[in-house]
């Protein structure tokens, strides 16, 4: 396959639809604003037809043996594996990570399309002893129906693949939309499920203006549910929009994730993981570690490593394979950060390293890291989305989750400790939807990944992602 950044192009009823007589926008590679191609959007006709296409096909998909979905699924993470260099360049390019982190990417997207492919064929009800003895009773897990889903710009690969794979595994059919700055990678996860054989309609891709394109899906009686990843805002609008007809929703948002560092933890091994994780991506991740909240007696030990961590940090071009971190994916997130840090700044923070863009070409972002921000900084209140660390001391485990759980969100949360009460207390105590102790690795797909609070509804992977595309029917029976 070509290493060439593809033809972009919408997906109808096993159609390829290229841009010619419609309407398109400019891709930008971020490493150096140039145009990487032209998007398609799609028309009212367009989406029309896609959904058409998914409900026509949606019969005939849900009588598919799960066995004969799972195979289609597993040809299709066979295929991902096969194109998994060509998929992370597509990604790097438009998406701007290091193309080692999107290779690791795009192999995790062929995971969750092998686990529910495994999954879906475990789709299991269950039998109720009844109250007489001539009484059955079963419980059936039945395919929602058709399902749209919209997708984000810094997981370009993973988070389609949730929703694609969850939706396919139950038996219901879909419409997904991608972000429009990240088209060509979902583009090749939607071709391999064409190329293993899938049923026309059963997946549809379109892009267009997002606000058209959700308004549209949702006000049409024949989705039944909706899942979304974004923030929090837009979350909250699609689910009041969709609460009109009363759909399903499975809802992944924003985080401001809480990482409480305790008086015995390894400063050294605790700094190394927090670097790695606080600037995967260029901090555009919505289980990013982001607050820091350090016991007052390691507090200056590990401000002191992590700034050096932090300094060391080469910053370039994703497809160079020595880059640790790449540019922004847009120009949006330099300006909420240069507002953020001033903020931070004028109420009397500590300005490390980084804090500004960098000069020339392209979304770069200096790896920032500040200290001793007042709870009421813009940064402290709002998510950051980019490679910032804000640190601070705490005295006690009360102070700890308390400031912890200040905010609205739950998305995330860390701690590094190795004292068991601490970790007890941590376990029962942090307003989160996961908790990762001594590690970061908190999303994969044999495991709910969802939130809490203003993080979320619901859960993708693991047996309640798969459940989340079903409907509970109860069947009593008695002679």
């Amino acid at each position: 396959m070509s290493q060439a950044y593809p033809q972009l192009q919408l997906f109808i009823n096993g159609q390829w639809l290229s841009a010619d007589g419609r309407k398109s926008e400019p891709v930008i590679n971020p490493l150096d604003e140039s145009t990487l191609g032209q998007l398609p959007h799609a028309s009212p006709a367009d989406l029309q037809a896609a959904l058409q296409a998914a409900n026509a096909a949606f019969e005939g998909w849900k009588r598919t043996s799960p066995l004969a979905r799972s195979d289609i699924l597993r040809k299709a993470a066979s295929l991902i594996r096969e194109r998994a260099d060509h998929i992370a360049r597509c990604m790097t390019l438009e998406q701007g990570k290091p193309v080692r982190e999107a290779k690791l990417e795009v192999l995790a997207a062929a995971d969750t399309y092998d686990w529910y492919a495994e999954e879906g064929r475990r789709n299991y009800g269950r039998l109720v002893p009844g109250k007489t003895p001539t009484q059955r009773i079963a419980v059936h897990h039945e395919p929602v129906g058709v399902c749209a889903a919209f997708a984000p710009w810094n997981f370009p690969a993973i988070t389609p693949a949730r929703k694609i794979a969850g939706a396919l595994a139950a038996g219901c059919t879909l419409v997904l939309k991608p972000a429009e700055e990240t088209p060509a990678t979902a583009q090749e996860l939607v071709r391999v499920l064409h190329d293993a054989g899938l049923p026309a309609g059963v997946l549809n891709m379109v892009f267009g203006v997002p606000a058209e394109v959700s308004g549209y899906l949702l006000d049409q009686p024949e989705v039944a549910k909706f899942s979304f990843t974004g923030s929090t805002a837009v979350g909250k609008m699609l689910a009041s929009h969709a609460a009109k007809s009363m759909k399903r929703a499975t809802l992944e948002l924003g985080g401001h994730a809480p990482v409480i560092v305790w008086k015995d933890a390894d400063i050294n091994k605790t700094a190394d993981a927090l670097v790695a994780g606080k600037f995967r991506n260029a901090g555009q991740v919505c289980i990013s570690p982001t607050r820091f909240y350090v016991h007052r007696d390691v507090f200056d030990s590990f401000v002191t490593a992590f700034v050096e961590r932090t300094k060391k940090l080469k910053v370039g071009n994703g497809l160079d394979e020595s880059s640790q971190m790449g540019p922004l994916a847009n120009p949006r997130r330099i300006e909420a950060l240069t507002r953020l840090i001033a903020d931070a700044q004028d109420k009397g923070a500590t300005l490390h390293t980084g804090g500004k863009r960098m000069p020339g070409k392209g979304f770069f972002w200096e790896p920032t890291v500040i200290s001793n921000l007042p709870e009421d900084a813009g940064l402290m209140n709002e998510e950051p989305f980019g490679p910032v660390a804000l640190i601070n001391p705490i005295a006690d485990m009360d102070e700890a989750l308390k400031r912890a759980n200040r905010l609205q969100y739950g998305l995330a949360a860390y701690a590094f400790t190795q004292d068991s009460a601490v970790r007890q207390q941590l376990s029962n105590g942090v307003q989160t939807g996961m908790l990762g102790i001594n590690t970061l690795s908190i999303s994969m797909a044999e495991a709910p990944f969802g939130g809490v609070k203003e993080s979320g509804w619901g859960s993708e992977c693991g047996i309640e992602g798969l459940q989340a595309y079903c409907n509970i029917k109860l069947v009593s029976e008695d002679q």
